[in-house]
């Protein structure tokens, strides 16, 4: 089963700053361990919002509206994720609590079954 790990976007990511060089050898070296587990299928960082655009559909409109970023509501943002291989979600809670977080930032990781 695959499982979508979306990283919770906050103020520095939708401002552009680049985790410090210590989270990204870290964060390397845990996919590494991920891929050599064959846990990690894929992961990513996004670009803030600002840089992106949604499509709204609206009831009885046959066309979308298109909204460029940034978008409000950074907490429903998402920053970063991983696409990993697993048996269950539990599975998954117990590979993530051991990503690492060397700045001990706040933030949320939200963990969603894909569906096949």
């Amino acid at each position: 089963m695959r499982f979508l790990v979306m990283v919770k976007a906050n103020a520095d990511s939708e401002a552009g700053v680049m985790p410090s060089a210590e989270l990204m050898a870290q964060m390397g070296k845990f996919n590494d361990e991920l891929a050599a587990s064959g846990h990690l299928v894929q992961a990513e960082g996004l670009a803030p919002s600002s840089k992106g655009a949604r499509l709204v559909y609206f009831d009885g409109e046959p066309q979308p509206q298109v909204v460029d970023g940034p978008f409000a509501e950074t907490k429903e943002l998402v920053a970063g994720l991983w696409v990993l291989q697993g048996e269950s979600v539990a599975e998954i809670v117990e590979l993530l609590k051991r990503a690492p977080n060397p700045d001990l930032q706040a933030g949320v990781v939200e963990i969603r079954p894909l569906v096949p």
